[in-house]
C-alpha cells in the first residue's frame, strides 16, 4: 500500500488518515475488513485505532451512524481528528470506552481485534495493547457481540489463519454462527494468511470465498478507497 509524503499519513480517495499517535498503522487487514464487512444503520467499530474502518463503513453506508470505540487515549484522539477532517464527521462518533462495558444495539459490529495470544508481550505498552488479547480476548469479543448485536445483526472480524479456529470456537460457545468466510492469500499458490469472518445470531448457510491480494477481485473490492 502507498502512503502520501510520510508513513504518518495515509490518503484514501475521500479521506486521509493521520496515524502518528497510534501504535498500529493503517494496514491491509483493516482496509480489507472495512471494504468487506456488511453494515447497516447502526454500526460499531470495536478497537477503532486510527478510525480507518469506521470511516470506510461511513463511506459505504451513507445513512449509517457509526460508533467507534478504543481504550487507548492516543488512538481515540487520532481517530477523532481523522473523523473531524473527513466528509463523514456527522456520521461517526469516537469514544474512549471498552467493548466489555459498551452499551447499545447494532446492526453491524466490525473489529480488527488484538490477535497475539501465546507470544511474548512487546516492551512498547501502547503497541502491546493494540496487538495482544490481554485487553480484549476472543471470548470477550464474542460475548459483547452477542449482547450488542440486533437479532439480524452481523459481526465481522479479520484474524491470522492460525487463529481462525479459536475465533469460531468462541463464537459457537456464545451462540453466534459463521455466515461468511473469506480466505485471504498473498499469492494464488500459497495457503491463506488471513481470514475475514462474519457471524450471525442464527444458524444459516455459510458463504465461503477466496481473495488474493493484488488480484482483480481485490482491486474491485478496494477500488472506492485506494488512490
Amino acid at each position: 500500500m502507498r502512503s502520501v509524503n510520510t508513513m504518518l499519513m495515509f490518503r484514501f480517495k475521500q479521506f486521509a488518515i493521520e496515524q502518528e499517535l497510534c501504535a498500529m498503522k493503517v494496514g491491509t487487514d483493516g482496509v480489507l475488513l472495512g471494504a468487506w464487512a456488511n453494515g447497516g444503520l447502526r454500526i460499531l467499530d470495536a478497537g477503532t485505532g486510527t478510525g480507518v474502518i469506521a470511516l470506510m463503513m461511513a463511506q459505504r453506508y451513507p445513512d449509517a451512524q457509526v460508533t467507534a470505540i478504543d481504550i487507548d487515549e492516543g488512538a481515540v484522539m487520532q481517530a477523532q481528528q481523522n473523523v473531524a477532517q473527513s466528509p463523514f464527521s456527522a456520521q461517526v462518533t469516537v469514544l474512549k470506552e471498552t467493548l466489555q462495558q459498551h452499551q447499545g444495539e447494532y446492526d453491524a459490529i466490525v473489529s480488527n481485534p488484538p490477535f497475539f495470544i501465546d507470544s511474548l508481550a512487546a516492551p512498547d505498552e501502547q503497541r502491546n495493547m493494540a496487538r495482544h488479547t490481554a485487553t480484549l480476548t476472543y471470548s470477550e469479543l464474542m460475548q459483547a457481540a452477542s449482547r450488542l448485536l440486533s437479532e439480524d445483526g452481523e459481526l465481522s472480524v479479520v484474524v491470522p489463519f492460525d487463529y481462525r479456529q479459536r475465533m469460531e470456537d468462541e463464537a459457537i460457545f456464545v451462540g453466534l454462527f459463521p455466515c461468511r468466510v473469506c480466505a485471504v492469500k498473498t499469492t494464488e499458490k500459497k495457503p491463506a494468511k488471513r481470514y475475514l469472518l462474519a457471524f450471525k445470531k442464527h444458524p444459516c448457510p455459510c458463504v465461503k470465498e477466496q481473495l488474493t491480494i493484488g488480484s482483480e477481485a481485490y482491486r474491485q473490492l478496494t477500488a472506492a478507497f485506494y488512490l
